[in-house]
């Protein structure tokens, strides 16, 4: 049995902040945590003061559900891309991630989906996959390429989801297509999650959508209506339900800070900070590809070289903790939207998103700035 001791920290999960608390370790999990100096030695003892300073801070490890790359690699590029870019997250605090997929050629996307099934026999830190597409609204297509959207028609569900063995966790769609909210109904009964985005919908037909079992708002505000005093559009349906999660990318350019804000006071406990990370992450200016489109990213933001759109973005998950708590968002709740909220909303939340005992030992530590001083992967998921 292995066996490591943090103490001398912040200790921030599950909400809640608790000073001056130690964590202990064994063999990938939580085995117990505690106050002060009442801790046994262990076969490794960080002090955390010694190594981020005074005012350290333990997290759980963060949990990104929505991301497609970085390091100058993208997602829709193979194992070894994924590996690439994974390195360049984890190192920013994102202990175990979801591989977002942009839209492709359906046999493009079986074949990719079945690859990450694969590769999670070998990568614990790849907790599945989400397909981001294709059954996406024309008139909201972002940074997906308009010619390879197609209506969600129940064949090529069921294929896609059979291909992804299990391991899809996420499927974005927009409901108001034709056969939405059956492909919605499909999605769920095959254990994955249903997410409404890259959509025209109104209220009443997010409304439906949640109902027939879609339980993630795809980067709220982003792709989709806005907020009308007339027309509240699917960001305040979503809010309004407590079954859904909204993801928000706080990279103050996708949402502005006082937007962020909002969000956590309008879905309490309910939102998921995500990247929407591209291959620029990590990495210089300059052309890149995200699956069949063009982007060029200048000062930072990724933008369609056709339309203009944002294309994804160059956020990792420790910058995204820091602009909500410049937002106004507490910190506590903000590492709460970086871990226990995103792995209850693919299902993992029995085992990670929380430093309690038995739950798999992932965590950061922090310095009081909120920089990464050290980053823990715990064991496989089971």
């Amino acid at each position: 049995m292995t066996t490591t001791l943090i103490h001398s920290v912040r200790l921030i999960t599950d909400g809640t902040e608790t000073p001056d608390a130690w964590v202990r370790f064994e063999d990938g999990r939580v085995a117990a945590t505690g106050i002060g100096a009442d801790w046994t030695d262990a076969d490794t003892v960080i002090d955390a003061i010694a190594l981020a300073g005074e005012g350290a801070i333990l997290t759980p490890g963060f949990i990104d559900i929505h991301g497609h790359g970085g390091a100058g690699a993208s997602f829709d590029d193979g194992v070894d891309a994924i590996r690439t870019a994974r390195e360049l997250h984890r190192a920013h605090g994102t202990t175990r991630a979801v591989i977002s997929l942009v839209t492709a050629p359906l046999d493009d996307l079986v074949r990719r989906v079945g690859e990450i099934a694969d590769l999670m026999t070998t990568d614990a830190d790849i907790l599945g996959s989400h397909l981001e597409g294709p059954f996406l609204d024309p008139g909201h297509h972002g940074a997906h390429e308009p010619s390879l959207l197609r209506e969600p028609a129940a064949a090529d569900v069921r294929r896609l989801l059979e291909a992804g063995r299990g391991t899809i966790r996420q499927v974005t769609i927009a409901p108001e297509l034709p056969g939405g909210l059956e492909a919605i109904r499909i999605i769920v009964a095959a254990g994955s999650a249903a997410a409404v985005g890259h959509t025209d919908a109104d209220a009443a037909t997010a409304v439906a959508a949640f109902e027939a079992g879609a339980t993630i708002l795809t980067h709220a505000f982003n792709a989709m209506p806005g907020i009308h005093h007339r027309s509240p559009g699917p960001v305040l349906a979503a809010a309004a339900d407590h079954r859904v999660v909204l993801e928000a990318i706080a990279d103050n350019v996708h949402l502005d800070p006082h937007v962020i804000k909002l969000l956590f006071d309008a879905a309490p406990g309910r939102v998921a900070l995500v990247t929407d990370a591209m291959a620029a992450a990590g990495s210089a200016d300059g052309s890149y590809d995200l699956g069949a489109v063009k982007v060029t990213v200048a000062d930072g933001i990724a933008r369609a070289d056709d339309t203009g759109s944002i294309a994804g973005s160059t956020l990792t998950q420790d910058v995204a903790l820091q602009r909500a708590v410049e937002a106004g968002v507490s910190l506590a709740e903000a590492v709460r939207a970086l871990t226990q909220t995103p792995a209850a909303a693919i299902g993992y939340d029995a085992q990670l998103g929380r430093l309690t005992p038995g739950r798999i030992g992932d965590a950061v530590l922090l310095d009081a700035r909120l920089q990464v001083k050290h980053v823990q992967t715990g064991a496989a998921p089971v």
